[in-house]
């Protein structure tokens, strides 16, 4: 465990650094704007909103995931265990599909924001009022999984070729050609989530010691679940409705800042979100210098980050395990 505030400083040290690189980055390398509408054009209206988008995206999935993984108790818990990330790419999927991204612009982020807050309403009303983690998960991963039918759905009813590809590459998750309109429609709704989650921190700490004992201490359960599924809705869902699904970020950043937060839930979330914020400002600046047409897809380049890492977190636990 590091000293209290260590990791804290590094992480938020690599922010800001992978702000300014970010800001600095444009297809044909590093360098600053130079003079000129055009320039001042290409860096307030492609590189700001997406370093902006990026940092709070990566903020959103990775705080979500330690919060998730908090309250459920489980390390396996990630944002789109609920629901969210599924209804939010079916809502945007539809609209592809209906035509409606094409006649309206904003159509597209819009219908992923619908489409997580009906799949947090129906994970909220298939789960009940009184029930508990386990019945949770069962009632996303429903959810889910009905979500990523009808997706599939509307994919095989596409009713062109070129519709099909644009929800496919949606669907890859990406900061391809952001605005800071993206950027208006998204973080009121990634800040309220994020501040949602923030404040339980205390309710996580004592809540891993336990059912009874958390109950004893004061804590309501069915508030706390009702805050955090507000909160991982809020966050996930507009973040996947202006940049697609983005896996594994919410699962491998809480693992591999959780021996510095002490084990403890509730200092995991700060970690977490800084954290989270790094891994998809680095990972995007990778996309950059290496697919500058825009190629290989942001949520790609963080699948390949994520499973080998849990490769090797399965051959760490047989070897801690023994033969």
């Amino acid at each position: 465990m590091t000293r209290p505030g260590t990791a804290e400083a590094w992480l938020a040290a690599v922010l800001v650094v992978s702000l300014a690189l970010s800001l600095l980055t444009g297809p044909a390398g590093f360098g600053f704007p130079g003079g000129g509408n055009a320039a001042w054009l290409i860096f307030s209206e492609i590189r700001l909103p997406r370093a902006i988008l990026g940092a709070l995206i990566g903020a959103a999935l990775g705080l979500c995931g330690a919060a998730l993984q908090g309250y459920l108790r489980n390390p396996l818990a990630e944002p789109g265990l609920l629901g969210v990330t599924g209804g939010a790419s079916l809502g945007a999927v539809v609209a592809i599909h209906s035509g409606a991204s094409a006649a309206f612009a904003l159509a597209l982020p819009l219908g992923g924001l619908i489409g997580a807050g009906l799949a947090t309403l129906a994970v909220l009303l298939l789960a009940g009022a009184r029930s508990g983690p386990v019945t949770l998960i069962l009632a996303g991963v429903a959810i889910s999984s009905l979500a990523g039918a009808l997706t599939t759905l509307a994919l095989n009813l596409s009713p062109n070729p070129f519709a099909a590809v644009e929800m496919v590459f949606w669907m890859l998750g990406s900061l391809n050609d952001r605005s800071l309109v993206h950027v208006s429609i998204a973080s009121p709704l990634i800040l309220a989530g994020g501040a949602i989650l923030m404040s339980l921190r205390r309710d996580l700490d004592a809540l891993s010691l336990g059912d009874d004992v958390a109950a004893n201490l004061g804590l309501d359960l069915s508030r706390l679940r009702l805050k955090v599924v507000a909160g991982t809705a809020l966050a996930i869902g507009a973040a996947t409705s202006v940049a697609g699904s983005i896996g594994f970020v919410g699962l491998v950043v809480p693992h591999l800042l959780r021996r510095h937060a002490g084990h403890e839930p509730g200092r995991l979330l700060p970690l977490s979100a800084l954290g989270g914020a790094c891994l998809v400002l680095v990972a995007d600046l990778v996309l950059r210098l290496l697919s500058p047409v825009g190629d290989l897809k942001l949520g790609v380049l963080t699948a390949l980050i994520g499973a080998p890492f849990f490769l090797w977190l399965v051959v760490k636990t047989r070897q801690e395990l023994g033969p």
